[in-house]
């Protein structure tokens, strides 16, 4: 075979192909252990931050260690009890919502959040003071403009007041949807209430400014410039998973002094 031949190149193209396969595959496979601890650390890290437990001057190294504050637990989304028999740190949410034995089908009316299946389990977080509630941090997520967007609410002791809001994964529209990852924009949901004197959800995102004099401002959020369509996605995502097809069996049952599951 002549080394300019048609078949020698090919042959060395061929050759280096398998080469660089062979590297590749090899280096995501020694890489996934890492992956998948870096992306428990973030997950973390965010439940942290709903928790209030992770600062400006936290280090990444503090994360396992502060988590040793937080209490998980399996919740049945149709009963609110909890489910003792399930591992928190290998139960995979997304993967239970899309497998039909581990989720329930949502009708037009019931899937204003646009999720079409929500898993039968969920996860749900504490912050307790020895046997006293401090806060419950409820995972959520529904559609957006463009993204399926997951994040975090975490309500106060007393089951209605909002003390942090924000999301880990979404891909809106940058400098506009997108501005719901904006600090400014997440501090708006601190101190507002969520639900209303019937115990339904209430709290919305509104387009324009919140007009402070209104009665309903302490269930109101401004709502982002351009990001309409967002926006609704948020409240809608909100109000869902803070009802009754979300977590309104849990929350019905905490605010009854019931925390044994």
């Amino acid at each position: 075979m002549h080394k300019g031949s048609i078949a020698g190149t090919l042959g060395v193209a061929a050759a280096v192909c398998v080469v660089c396969s062979v590297f590749v595959s090899t280096a995501a496979v020694m890489l996934k252990p890492l992956q998948e601890e870096n992306k428990r650390l973030d997950m973390r890290k965010n439940i942290l931050i709903a928790a209030g437990l992770f600062g400006e001057d936290s280090k990444k190294s503090d994360i396992n260690e502060l988590f040793k504050q937080i209490d998980s637990k399996v919740v049945d989304l149709d009963t609110g009890q909890y489910v003792d028999d399930v591992d928190p740190d290998k139960f995979d949410e997304r993967k239970a919502a899309k497998d039909p034995k581990q989720s329930d089908k949502l009708d037009a009316k019931q899937d204003i959040a646009g999720i079409k299946r929500r898993s039968k389990l969920r996860i749900v977080y504490f912050k307790r003071d020895g046997d006293k509630l401090q806060r419950v941090i409820l995972p959520v997520y529904g559609k957006g403009l463009w993204s399926t967007m997951y994040g975090f609410i975490a309500l106060d002791a007393d089951l209605n007041t909002v003390k942090s809001f924000g999301f880990y994964d979404q891909k809106e529209t940058p400098g506009l949807g997108g501005e719901i990852d904006n600090p400014t924009w997440k501090k708006g949901w601190v101190d507002k209430i969520a639900f209303n004197d019937q115990g339904e959800p209430v709290i919305t995102v509104i387009k324009g400014r919140v007009d402070k004099s209104s009665p309903q401002a302490s269930h109101q959020i401004d709502g982002l410039t351009g990001a309409t369509i967002t926006c609704k996605g948020v409240a809608k995502l909100v109000q869902f998973w803070l009802g009754e097809e979300g977590y309104g069996p849990l929350l019905k049952r905490l605010k009854t002094g019931d925390d044994n599951g």
